[in-house]
């Protein structure tokens, strides 16, 4: 993902701080930190280096060890961990360690993996997740996908681009890097639960400035919608941006990324055809997503505008998508679509990244 920040040690947070003597309870978190993709730092009390109680993103504190530590500073995310269900005590000892939590495994562990995760990822501000959809085939939904991701990377955001059709061609392939290194959607396919947002980022290929999440040369891949869920959530937890590309039918993957977007966004050509095809899309993804747009592509037929075939489709405008002269030729010749920053499509892209992200997009087309 593209980010306005330096990568390195800013964009990452560390382990917790597991303090506990019992062997056992220690395998245990030791494994649930592996399983949030986190690395832990252990002691058996109160850590001797400077800020190491202090500055920990979270602190797990075994049942054993928390009569040691009841001189410790009080602090947020201090959580209390034991395995004996039936023991009165452990209540008192959480008042008195100021726990924010007492916690007993196994019952706890799905809990405990997301908050080591949030806590080694920092839990800021969600990425703006927006979906693409086109009305009917060629549309143009794959062309403003890109186009989108591209001129948010260039803005110096953290963007994720998602391919979530598989019959589309792979994304990877309209932005140049079908042979760039790094995954793709099968090796995703069987990801349940929670995927660490980090190594996500790391491991995809990085396009263009931003990182892209596509599909192999191979056979089709059946992507379950849990798979879906894991990944767009994780990619939504490092912030900045999230577009995803759809497919026009709506299964159980494509149900989970409606779910997570804040905006939709339907391109429909400006034709009767493509409207009433776009009308029975619109129908199927509304029943889902909240906020869906319409984005007009000309040229126009004879009677049409943008307003009009917004009304007709009982969706707000998001605006009219314009037509960019040599964007065909300019992609043969390995520029993605948006590349050309003074370009129709990057202008169009640009307004709606400045409204959208200042809230801006509340009641109506781009002006």
């Amino acid at each position: 993902m593209a980010s306005d920040r330096s990568p390195g040690a800013e964009g990452r947070r560390g382990g917790p701080l597991i303090v506990t003597e019992d062997e056992e309870l220690l395998d245990d978190l030791l494994r649930l930190c592996a399983a949030a993709g986190t690395e832990p730092e252990v002691c058996h009390g109160v850590p001797e280096r400077r800020g190491g109680w202090e500055n920990a993103p979270l602190i797990l504190v075994g049942d054993d060890a928390a009569p040691r530590l009841l001189g410790a500073a009080r602090r947020r995310g201090v959580l209390l961990v034991g395995r004996d269900q039936d023991d009165p005590g452990v209540w008192q000892r959480a008042v008195e360690l100021g726990a924010d939590h007492v916690l007993r495994l196994p019952d706890a562990e799905p809990w405990l993996v997301d908050r080591i995760a949030d806590a080694a990822e920092g839990v800021g501000r969600p990425a703006l997740t927006v979906g693409v959809v086109g009305g009917r085939g060629g549309a143009g939904a794959s062309t403003l996908a890109c186009a989108l991701a591209v001129t948010a990377a260039r803005a110096g955001r953290r963007t994720l681009l998602i391919d979530g059709d598989p019959l589309g061609g792979g994304l990877d392939v309209l932005l140049g890097g079908e042979q760039a290194d790094g995954r793709r959607w099968p090796d995703f396919a069987a990801s349940r639960g929670r995927v660490a947002g980090g190594a996500l980022e790391e491991s995809l290929p990085r396009l263009h400035q931003l990182r892209v999440l596509s599909w192999d040369r191979g056979d089709s891949v059946v992507i379950p919608g849990e798979a879906m869920r894991a990944v767009l959530a994780a990619a939504r937890r490092r912030g900045g941006v999230v577009v995803v590309d759809l497919p026009r039918r709506v299964d159980d993957s494509v149900v989970e990324a409606l779910a997570q977007l804040d905006l939709g966004l339907l391109v429909v050509p400006a034709e009767l055809r493509a409207v009433a095809a776009a009308n029975r899309v619109a129908a199927s993804v509304g029943m889902v997503l909240r906020d869906l747009r319409a984005v007009v592509r000309g040229p126009y037929a004879s009677g049409l505008d943008e307003q009009w075939v917004a009304d007709a489709l009982g969706l707000p405008l998001a605006g009219e998508l314009p037509v960019e002269p040599g964007l065909l030729e300019a992609q043969e010749a390995g520029a993605p679509p948006g590349s050309a920053p003074r370009g129709p499509l990057a202008k169009f892209c640009t307004a709606f990244w400045d409204q959208a992200l200042a809230g801006g997009l509340t009641g109506g087309a781009l002006s």
